[in-house]
């Protein structure tokens, strides 16, 4: 159940909206998850059956991963709007992620609820793509004793490969590569690359080789994918894999610096993660003085980070 909630929180929208709930959308989208719980509980005091409300405070509740206090306001919209789909998902969805944070004796408490919720979502609505990823994953994922089961996972797979090729594809690779198959997981992956060829695509394959240790296959994908995406950050992921795994260190370390040159925040990862990058693979290359420039750099952009410090200390023993 580890990916159930990246989708849980994305509300309905409404036509009309009192102010409040205006300003708690706001507050959502800047990420100011705390500011918009006070002001929604102070909102659903006075408008206690308000379901759109309701939904925000358990969007904002989720994001601050308070799961017990979340499902409570997904199971009321559950019993406001019985025949709401997505009302089930996310209340099974708040489950989940609570099952994962408690103990497994708990948990075995909980997990009836989680998949009767997902259940009903996914009969409520045969096209709820998000219900049926849930459950692909959920049945992978809980042992055979408490229902878990890769046949029921790949119907669900199956149901989804009808409402989308891709996602189908996605979701039988992911199968493939939790059952431990890295042959057929690679297969689906690229069925989903030729048919989508989204980011999401190509990260999946990617980050199997990575699990694989197949490094070379690794950066011959992003480099396919970053013909396609033009993403600056590719060149971080390469010189990545590169530094790691002690191969092609010069396209590695022109890779690196491409990005440093052309980094955004958008980028997502810092630049002083490339400076360490760019450290790892002088030191590959017993290139002391300038291993030690790039770790000094990264040290002093994120002086925090141990694994820096760690890393100077490996290449001041060169």
């Amino acid at each position: 159940m580890k990916y159930i909630y990246i989708f849980l929180l994305v509300p309905c929208l409404s036509i009309a909206q009192p102010s409040a709930l205006k300003e708690a959308r706001t507050l959502l989208d800047d990420k100011k998850f705390v500011k918009a719980e006070q002001l929604l509980s102070e909102y659903v005091k006075t408008n206690q059956n308000d379901k759109e409300g309701l939904e925000l405070l358990g969007d904002a509740l989720g994001h601050q991963k308070k799961w017990d206090k979340a499902a409570t306001r997904y199971k009321k919209l559950t019993r406001l709007e019985p025949k709401n789909a997505n009302f089930h998902y996310k209340y099974g969805g708040a489950l989940g992620m609570k099952a994962l944070s408690v103990s497994k004796l708990k948990a075995l408490g909980i997990i009836g609820d989680v998949k009767g919720a997902f259940l009903k979502a996914a009969e409520l609505d045969p096209t709820h793509i998000d219900t049926r990823w849930a459950l692909v994953e959920l049945y992978m994922q809980l042992p055979g004793i408490i229902g878990g089961s890769k046949s029921k996972s790949f119907k669900y797979a199956n149901e989804l490969q009808v409402l989308s090729k891709v996602d189908g594809y996605l979701a039988k690779g992911y199968i493939y590569e939790y059952d431990d198959e890295p042959e057929q997981a690679e297969k689906y992956y690229k069925m989903a690359i030729n048919e989508g060829g989204s980011l999401t695509c190509y990260d999946k394959l990617t980050k199997l080789y990575e699990k694989e240790k197949q490094p070379e296959k690794a950066i011959s994908n992003l480099e396919a994918s970053g013909k396609k995406h033009q993403r600056n950050a590719m060149h971080y992921q390469i010189g990545k894999v590169c530094a790691e795994y002690n191969i092609q260190l010069e396209k590695g370390e022109k890779c690196l610096l491409t990005y440093i040159d052309n980094y955004s925040a958008k980028d997502g990862v810092p630049k002083a993660w490339a400076y360490y990058r760019l450290a790892q693979i002088h030191k590959n290359k017993k290139n002391k003085k300038e291993a030690l420039k790039w770790i000094d750099k990264a040290i002093t952009s994120l002086p925090k980070i141990k694994v820096f410090k760690t890393e100077k200390s490996k290449i001041q023993k060169l």
